[in-house]
């Protein structure tokens, strides 16, 4: 008899493997990579037409989101720590770069790529507590009340999200960039 798994535990990714999905423009998913469908534990087809939020962790603040989305639909990357929640109840955070694909004739946005890789460690106990305000504020005041807190917490250590992001994780989230190039053309993906 199989043993069941317990819920709210974390599942460790392969630092060397990458999670790769790619969405519409509203967000529903139209491909997935072997490793995202491994970790995510949903079947292909269970994750072909879904919302991407299918895995969203319910620590994860909505104004995350929100900022991921005003930032991508500028045709802007955007780069995240996110908590996932995967179908057994467990999770995993991942470092996350959102590109844009956009039609070079219409000039509009075609689709989104998502890349992730495991997340540094320190980074995940730095923004732990920061995503936990975050979720607190935004039960009794909506996202305005988080973006409010996130605009004076970035405000008051004179940074961006991007550079306090950077900083967190020590410059990964940099580096990322360089090895997703290499990922880009493998998988004929992105610019």
């Amino acid at each position: 008899m199989k043993k069941p798994v317990p819920k709210n535990k974390e599942i460790p990714l392969n630092p060397k493997k990458y999670i790769i999905s790619k969405t519409d423009p509203r967000g529903v998913i139209t491909y997935a990579n072997d490793y995202f469908i491994q970790v995510c534990q949903y079947s292909k087809k269970e994750l072909i037409g879904q919302p991407h939020n299918i895995v969203r962790h319910p620590d994860m603040p909505r104004i995350a989101f929100k900022l991921m989305w005003d930032t991508i639909k500028q045709n802007k990357d955007f780069k995240a720590l996110v908590k996932n929640l995967a179908k057994d109840g467990r999770y995993y955070w991942v470092l996350t770069k959102f590109e844009t694909v956009v039609d070079p004739i219409t000039n509009e946005i075609v689709s989104y790529t998502a890349y992730r890789s495991a997340a540094p460690r320190k980074a995940i106990k730095e923004i732990i507590p920061i995503y936990k305000k975050l979720v607190e504020l935004e039960k009794v005041g909506g996202m305005e009340r988080s973006g409010e807190y996130l605009a004076k917490f970035l405000r008051d250590n004179n940074t961006t999200y991007e550079k306090f992001l950077d900083e967190i994780t020590e410059g990964k989230s940099s580096l990322f960039d360089g090895m997703l190039k290499s990922i880009r053309g493998i998988f004929g993906f992105g610019r």
